[in-house]
Parts: structure tokens; sequence; C-alpha cells
């Protein structure tokens, strides 16, 4: 018996998402919370930058949820990304949020929700080595190399400022 205490079940699904797509992790559990972007990057001593933020909107016509992957130094320009979707954004709110990726926010994970979600990349995030996202939970994250994230969840690749 362990005296290790196991990872939370978000985690655990994003860990499984992860093996499923064969994307190459590293979940760390943070001692203090890593909610937002510049929390995370305290965290885990990196560049703010190099934080993926998973954002998730809502189309005003379709009320489709779409998940953008952005670099945590940037901000959405939601009437650009709303052009190269095909439809304006809306903001989501946390039951939204909950309803199409399965974690609550300030832990929503670029992967490990219920069903497939039309995914956008900022481009600003293959500029690094690696990047840092959540893993499930305020206190969970994983590195992993941008590209390998990118094909994992099959994300587009655009510019979000």
């Amino acid at each position: 018996m362990s005296d290790r205490p196991s990872r939370p079940d978000a985690v655990r699904r994003v860990e499984i998402a992860a093996l499923a797509k064969s994307l190459p992790i590293r979940v760390v559990e943070t001692e203090t919370i890593a909610r937002t972007a510049d929390e995370a990057a305290a965290a885990v001593s990196v560049d703010v930058g190099q934080i993926v933020k998973s954002l998730v909107f809502r189309g005003r016509d379709t009320g489709t949820p779409y998940l953008l992957l952005v670099s945590g130094a940037n901000r959405v320009n939601e009437k650009a990304v709303g052009a190269v979707i095909g439809e304006p954004l809306g903001r989501a709110d946390a039951d939204f949020v909950r309803e199409a990726t399965g974690f609550a926010i300030g832990g929503v994970a670029p992967l490990g929700a219920p069903a497939p979600l039309r995914t956008f990349m900022d481009r600003d995030l293959l500029a690094f080595p690696f990047v840092w996202a959540a893993a499930g939970t305020p206190f969970h994250v994983f590195e992993t190399v941008p590209e390998p994230l990118r094909i994992a969840c099959d994300a587009e690749v655009i510019d979000v400022r």
C-alpha cells in the first residue's frame, strides 16, 4: 500500500487522454495555486509565454464550444479569432466550460474533454521548446512540447492577437 495519495480523477483523465494520443507529458503538482497564467508561470519557474491558457469560448450564432490554446503572454482578439472560426465569439460561463470540457475554470486542460472540441492554437506557443498547461485542477500542470500538443489536440494554428 502506497503512502502517496492518488491523483484526482480530472488529472488521471488528462494523463489517459495524453497516453491515448501518444503525447508525452510530465504532470507536476504545484505547491501554490496555478489558476492563472502568471500563477502557473511562477509555480514552475518559466516565462508566462510558455503557459498554455486553455480558454473556452461560445459561438454566438451556434452555441458551439471552441477551445483556444493561448500563450499566457497574449490576450485573445475575439473579433479577429471569430472571423477565422467563422462566427462571432462570446464568453462562456463556468457551467458552459465545465459541460464542454469536464473541467472547472482554472484547471481546464487542453485534452481530456468528454467529446472532441474544435481547437485552435496560438502560433506564439510554437516558438518555445516546451510549454506548460493545466492538468485538470488548479494545482496540477503538465509540461510538453508544443507541436506534439497541437497534433494531439488536432488544433489549427492561428494568430490570436
